[in-house]
């Protein structure tokens, strides 16, 4: 049987708009996350909630060898979720990126607040399906997916609720059509189904 899960990755200050790391339009992402949360909570399912949460020195910023300006550096308002966000009481964080050697695009390098990986929080709950949505498709999004398909999840992409770098111009759309062939589904909130 299906038990599945939402999946929040990254919907944080900096990466919305007047942001560090802004993706354009990276905020449209809130209210079709918002619509899926309440969904899911009327379902009574878990919701899982991503953050980059850097030191101030790390490998992942451009001063320090890296691709990114500084971004999310934890405790700082930029690395706070976007305050239009409504997480329901018993979200769980899940905290990726705070070490200075790592990158950690993917969910799955996160823990809880207790210390555990990620996937081993899933399987603890008996989670077996993802719908993720979040920012960026075609970083942490897309990473994300393709590692909950290597650890044997199902995963449902968001479409409506991911929203893309575009570094290099169909970067996203490419993320898209590879999730897809590697074996994700894709839904948006009108045509969702939970059953």
């Amino acid at each position: 049987m299906k038990k599945s899960a939402l999946v929040i990755v990254d919907v944080q200050n900096d990466f919305c708009p007047g942001g560090a790391l802004a993706i354009e339009n990276g905020d449209a992402v809130v209210p079709a996350i918002n619509r899926y949360i309440e969904r899911f909570k009327a379902a009574g399912l878990l919701v899982y909630v991503t953050r980059d949460w850097h030191p101030e020195k790390t490998i992942h910023f451009k001063e320090y060898g890296g691709k990114w300006p500084a971004h999310c550096v934890k405790w700082t308002v930029g690395a706070r979720f976007h305050p239009g966000l409504r997480l329901p009481e018993g979200a769980v964080i899940i905290t990726k990126g705070d070490g200075p050697d790592e990158d950690s695009y993917s969910a799955f390098d996160g823990k809880d607040h207790g210390g555990r990986q990620f996937s081993e929080a899933l399987r603890g709950n008996g989670i077996n399906h993802l719908y993720v949505g979040g920012l960026a498709t075609d970083y942490c999004v897309r990473q994300s997916v393709l590692d909950a398909l290597k650890e044997g999840f199902g995963v449902t992409v968001l479409l409506d609720a991911v929203r893309g770098v575009d570094v290099n111009p169909g970067d996203s759309r490419r993320a898209i059509d590879e999730m897809i062939e590697k074996g994700a589904d894709t839904t948006t909130s009108e045509e969702f189904d939970l059953s």
